[in-house]
């Protein structure tokens, strides 16, 4: 392994939205090809966190082989040799080299984790896991194994990837030179720019994100919803009282948020859907417009995610986790050796 690592994770768990797939698995994958000439890029399965939170285990194995296919239904090309698709529990350097660091990080820091607190307060106190609560350093360990030095997260995961940098500089100040340190949060961006492009809301209430918890499913459409059903989710969608069309965040978010999806499902620019429905006063015949989009490409990203030859992911996972499992057991190597694990050569 001679370039440079860049990392990132597919999820393992839930049924995705089509705000994921546009907001998350289409940019993850467009980054994956553009870059894999001069990177070596790691898109991995985080297994091990889908359960840091309560869900059904008896759905977890499938739904991770689930989810390899909708990334490859979405354009990931399984025959690229820079491009590495691994589960994160077939190589158990993660775990080991998560308790390592485990030793070397304070409670405190831990504690003042702004997902966790967040997170903890929907669960309850004493639904908390100590999964969750230790949920960044595995996330460090997952960085640190490969040497990765790129690393897109979104917002919310910003002070974990900061935390990766301190447990490596860390351990390497107290322990000699282990860990690549990825580059800052600022360099991050710089590498793979801060625009975070469109970010569709939900159907219901079209001031938040279109969420895939969402209990109801009224407000969101999933990747793996009837077509039909979904276009009766777009003609329900809140709109307002204004009776004209126009793309207004603040103001008319509801409308607003159709115009992006209209944009997104044409893959067109924002500004030419508005210039095409601006002014215009039948929501209604606005609505049909959104909706035969969504069945149309829900039909079609279906068609292809039903055409998926299983064995050729398989294929592709193992052949990654033989590979991955020899870097990975190199840098746990270097760790162990550094603590006294095992003797130095």
């Amino acid at each position: 392994m001679t370039k440079p690592v860049i990392l990132t994770g597919l999820r393992a768990n839930n049924d995705l939205t089509i705000g994921n797939y546009f907001g998350a698995i289409l940019p993850m994958i467009d980054m994956a090809k553009s870059r894999s000439d001069e990177f070596q890029v790691n898109m991995f399965i985080p297994d091990l966190h889908s359960f840091t939170t309560p869900i059904d285990h008896s759905q977890l194995y499938d739904q991770i082989l689930h989810n390899a296919r909708l990334f490859v239904a979405a354009g990931l090309p399984l025959d690229n040799p820079s491009i590495y698709m691994y589960r994160q529990s077939y190589i158990p350097a993660h775990s080991e080299l998560t308790w390592i660091l485990d030793c070397f990080t304070g409670f405190g820091e831990m504690s003042r984790m702004t997902q966790f607190k967040e997170k903890s307060v929907t669960v309850g106190n004493d639904r908390v896991s100590v999964g969750l609560f230790n949920y960044p350093v595995l996330m460090a360990a997952d960085i640190l194994l490969y040497g990765a030095q790129y690393i897109p997260v979104g917002e919310d995961q910003t002070q974990h990837l900061e935390f990766a940098r301190d447990i490596a500089e860390r351990f390497n100040n107290k322990l000699g030179d282990t860990f690549m340190v990825p580059e800052s949060v600022k360099a991050q961006h710089a590498f793979f720019g801060k625009d975070q492009g469109l970010r569709i809301k939900d159907l219901v209430d079209p001031t938040k994100k279109m969420s895939k918890s969402d209990d109801s499913g009224r407000g969101v459409i999933f990747l793996g919803d009837d077509p039909a059903v979904a276009a009766k989710k777009i003609m329900s969608a809140t709109t307002d009282d204004k009776a004209e069309i126009h793309y207004d965040r603040d103001n008319q978010p509801g409308i607003s948020n159709l115009l992006e999806i209209l944009a997104l499902l044409q893959g067109r620019t924002l500004q030419d859907v508005i210039t095409d429905y601006e002014g215009q006063t039948r929501y209604g015949d606005f609505k049909a417009v959104v909706a035969d989009e969504v069945q149309k490409f829900l039909t079609d990203f279906q068609s292809r995610l039903a055409a998926i030859d299983d064995s050729a992911i398989i294929a592709k996972l193992e052949q990654s986790e033989r590979d991955m499992s020899v870097v990975a057991g190199s840098t746990l190597l270097r760790a162990q050796q550094a603590v006294g694990l095992r003797r130095k050569d």
